[in-house]
């Protein structure tokens, strides 16, 4: 018996007429014990094994699998760069030939409808290119380092201001800590972060923009607090999701993939990201990174308009 399962018998023959005695019994029934516990033991290695090569052909066969898929998406890719650039490139180039050399000669309406062909054209550019981006981030190697934020920062500001220079829009940071993650694709979620809150402020006098970070546990937190037009909290969870906007095109141009792509990159790096906020009462975003181990001691400072 093991484990009060009945895994055999053993039979003993004794040539002594008096029996065996009451010492004998007890290690008879100890040798017993032992013995079926290595059967059993046995048994449970053999099941194991068994176990763990059909879980090693599942993996195999599920690794095929998503190769195969990774070199379908690939081939999509391939055909969204080429099959539809090629065209896009080709109304974009006309259009531009036809404002060119007739522009002159077509009434204020040619003129308008000639602009709504070119800007459609460049947002449909522009949203094939994001698409492209999103789908790829699955598959893009990352090179975690430790990064200085606020050097970060103060790069993506520069090249968002720089599209609007005339623009009064100040941007304030407070203490950054350091974070360990793969600086291009989290200089891509600055972009996003920072190009939104630049975008959304559009409307005010005083655009304002802050940036603080702190230590929380185990994870760095960074929130993104803007002075702009905020949105509704009942719709915050299509915040994230592709192509889901909750501001109109004429209000705010944009192509609905910014944030989505932003949270892939956040969860690659094993991190969060969610956003507070209130119509007409500004936003604020927060990212979550898994806390670095290193720190780089740099103080507040601010980033003038």
């Amino acid at each position: 018996m093991a484990r009060e399962k009945c895994l055999g018998g053993l039979c003993v023959f004794s040539h002594n007429a008096r029996g065996s005695s009451a010492r004998s019994l007890k290690l008879l029934e100890t040798a017993t014990g032992q013995i079926a516990l290595a059967v059993e033991n046995a048994l449970l290695f053999a099941e194991t094994r068994r176990y763990a090569a059909e879980m090693d052909g599942l993996v195999r066969a599920r690794t095929a699998e998503l190769e195969a898929t990774n070199q379908e998406l690939e081939a999509f890719s391939y055909s969204i760069s080429h099959d539809l650039r090629a065209p896009l490139r080709a109304v974009d180039g006309f259009s531009r030939m036809l404002e060119e050399k007739c522009g002159a000669s077509l009434d204020a309406e040619g003129r308008r409808l000639l602009g709504v062909v070119r800007g459609e054209t460049q947002h449909m550019a522009a949203l094939i290119d994001n698409l492209l981006a999103f789908a790829r981030l699955g598959r893009a190697a990352m090179s975690p380092r430790l990064l200085d934020m606020h050097a970060l920062v103060g790069e993506v500001w520069a090249e968002i201001r720089a599209s609007e220079p005339a623009r009064v829009a100040e941007l304030e940071t407070g203490e950054l800590p350091p974070a360990l993650a793969d600086g291009p694709l989290l200089r891509q979620v600055w972009v996003n972060l920072l190009g939104n809150a630049f975008k959304y402020t559009r409307r005010r006098v005083q655009a304002k923009i802050v940036i603080t970070g702190e230590r929380a546990g185990q994870e760095t937190v960074y929130h993104i607090a803007d002075n702009g037009v905020g949105f509704d909290m009942r719709y915050a969870d299509q915040l994230f999701t592709v192509f889901h906007r909750l501001h109109r095109d004429e209000e705010f141009e944009g192509t609905g993939v910014g944030l989505a792509l932003a949270q892939r990159i956040v969860r690659r790096h094993g991190g969060r990201i969610w956003a507070e906020g209130a119509v007409d009462q500004g936003a604020t975003f927060h990212l979550a990174l898994p806390a670095a181990t290193a720190t780089v001691s740099r103080q507040p400072f601010p980033l003038q308009p």
